[in-house]
């Protein structure tokens, strides 16, 4: 018994010997806290806003040239947010498994124009623009090609159920609160490291399989037809200049008329302006337009916005400033749906 023992396992190191730990992984702890002041119209309260977050990042290297990286991240009062693993091989590219971290597919392309500090509709007024996810909000892996050239990578995700729900291990997510079943997902991303005045060329799209039936609670009440969401853009950096253009849609695959959404189609483009290493400035803009089923073009709702920010850093700490502006928010029209607002944040990193 003990021979055996001693022969099935030097067999099971030597089958192991191609993945083995060359190096111990290492666990390294960032984090950072910023302090807001909001002046928004039409909104009252205390506007002293604070949020913190910590990010735990694990790497380490197998003895075939393999590294790996786990990342989970506490943003903002959560308890937990979200965590990723990923594998990096030396030629058949990266493998990523996403707890929604919005890191994956046409998700990181949902608003990739250029900024000093944060997308339109990130530096402190509610727009309520719906926005592209593909698989990127719910459970999913991610195979992402070597560079094909002059940065350039292609992307494919796959999420078995695209619910948007987070799920432990040795676990299933419930029933979904939607009819969403399979996604699926690919992005190209052309010249995507190269800043000698070429541009940044990126297309994506993503399709999600609705359940037949109709088992869904939420609006999608004629499951049956796809949701479809696609990408298109271009950034391109010229000195301290960036600029950027992109187009967006989703299309929700509801056919019964009256009030059902068919789709959102979404129009994004920015200008960033980096002063100097410390000094950047920039304008945003993104426009959104909500489409009903059985509606002609003339009953659609345009929803537009617009930030002009400011960002100066020092070492570990930065001083961040934006200007919004926002007619027809959430898709509702009227002048009590257009709002203004300021935004001063102080951040500390450590």
């Amino acid at each position: 018994m003990n021979k055996l023992t001693k022969i099935g396992f030097s067999a099971l190191c030597g089958s192991l010997a191609s993945v083995a730990a060359a190096h111990a992984g290492e666990l390294a702890v960032t984090g950072g806290a910023t302090t807001t002041y909001t002046s928004n119209s039409g909104v009252t309260g205390n506007p002293i806003g604070l949020s913190s977050g910590i990010l735990f990042t694990g790497n380490g290297e197998l003895d075939n040239g393999t590294t790996f990286t786990l990342t989970l991240s506490q943003t903002d009062q959560s308890a937990y947010s979200v965590g990723s693993i990923t594998l990096d091989t030396p030629s058949m590219g990266s493998f990523k498994i996403s707890q929604a971290t919005g890191g994956v597919g046409i998700d990181v392309k949902d608003d990739d124009m250029p900024a000093a500090w944060e997308e339109t509709d990130g530096a402190g007024l509610t727009t309520g623009h719906d926005k592209i996810s593909g698989v990127g909000a719910s459970m999913s892996v991610q195979w992402k090609s070597p560079d094909l050239g002059a940065g350039s990578t292609i992307a494919i995700a796959y999420s078995p159920t695209n619910d948007g729900a987070l799920v432990n291990d040795k676990a299933a997510s419930g029933t979904a609160n939607n009819d969403k079943d399979k996604g699926y997902g690919v992005l190209l991303d052309l010249n995507s490291s190269y800043a000698g005045g070429m541009p940044n060329i990126f297309a994506g799209y993503s399709t999600t399989e609705r359940a037949a039936g109709g088992a869904g609670t939420g609006t999608n009440t004629d499951a049956g037809d796809d949701v479809e969401e696609a990408v298109i853009g271009a950034t391109m950096v010229i000195g301290p200049l960036k600029l950027g253009i992109q187009r967006s849609g989703e299309w929700l695959g509801n056919e019964a008329t009256g009030s059902d959404t068919a789709g959102y189609k979404n129009l994004a483009y920015g200008v960033s302006f980096n002063v100097s290493d410390n000094l950047s400035l920039s304008y945003g803009f993104h426009e959104s337009k909500r489409g009903f089923v059985g509606q002609g073009e003339r009953e659609n709702v345009t929803s537009e916005a617009e930030s002009f920010q400011i960002a100066y850093t020092v070492g570990g700490a930065s001083v961040k400033v934006a200007r919004n502006e926002v007619d027809n928010a959430s898709y509702t029209s009227g002048t009590g749906s257009d709002n203004e607002g300021s935004t001063v944040a102080l951040s500390l990193a450590f």
